[in-house]
């Protein structure tokens, strides 16, 4: 029986995940990820994904916090959280390399490592915990997002940058606050707090105090 491309509650998710740890590269539910792949174990796994269920967990190493950069070792442990996105854009390049697209779904927890004959990694995974990121319509009211808009507006004008205001003023709330999560600067152990807060209104409420508290630019400067 074919999976669904909408999930709507955890049981419609497979039991098993591939998962790519990545230092920096933090996917968080309703955002998208572009992603290079060139590596050959992970040219595997985005072809296994492809002929499947097209989900990939994004996974921070646990301890690394190099941005964007792959583990020393190639069995790094791994984070207890990590977000599965579903692969919605696809490029092969002369070269060999996949441009890939990941759509965040939701967050999951690793139970454990399963063994098996490919060189990438597969986790089963704990769905259930987060079942609220599969949400249609998150509960948040029209507040938050004033609080949220104000901090980011203050934000951007302490480091002199821009955003695209139509973009963010037509973005569901749920999006925005994801989307600033993974977008902004801030190091990989505040994403990884974000990613692992328990519902969307805590990770409001911590994105609007990092972006009180942050001096912008430290980490790069701009807003995605």
């Amino acid at each position: 029986m074919a999976l669904p491309r909408v999930y709507r509650k955890p049981s419609e998710l497979p039991v098993a995940i591939p998962v790519f740890p990545l230092g920096g590269a933090l996917l968080f539910p309703k955002a998208v990820l572009p992603l290079n792949i060139f590596e050959p174990r992970y040219l595997s796994m985005v072809d296994a994904a492809l002929v499947g269920h097209r989900l990939i967990g994004m996974i921070q190493p646990a301890g690394i916090v190099t941005p964007a950069t792959p583990s020393d070792t190639d069995s790094p442990n791994l984070a207890e959280v990590g977000c599965a996105g579903r692969i919605t854009g696809f490029q092969e390049t002369e070269d060999g390399r996949y441009l890939i697209a990941l759509t965040g779904i939701t967050r999951f927890r690793v139970r454990e490592e399963i063994k098996h004959d490919g060189a990438y990694r597969i986790v089963r995974a704990d769905w259930e915990a987060f079942a609220s990121d599969l949400d249609r319509q998150p509960a948040l009211d029209d507040s938050a997002r004033a609080r949220l808009i104000a901090a980011l507006q203050s934000y951007l004008e302490r480091g002199a940058m821009k955003a695209d205001w139509t973009a963010v003023e037509e973005a569901p709330v749920d999006t925005l606050i994801n989307s600033l999560s993974a977008g902004c600067p801030f190091t990989n152990p505040e994403k990884q707090a974000l990613l692992e807060a328990r519902t969307l209104e805590d990770r409001c409420a911590a994105l609007i105090s990092l972006l009180q508290m942050e001096r912008p630019g430290q980490g790069g400067g701009y807003v995605q």
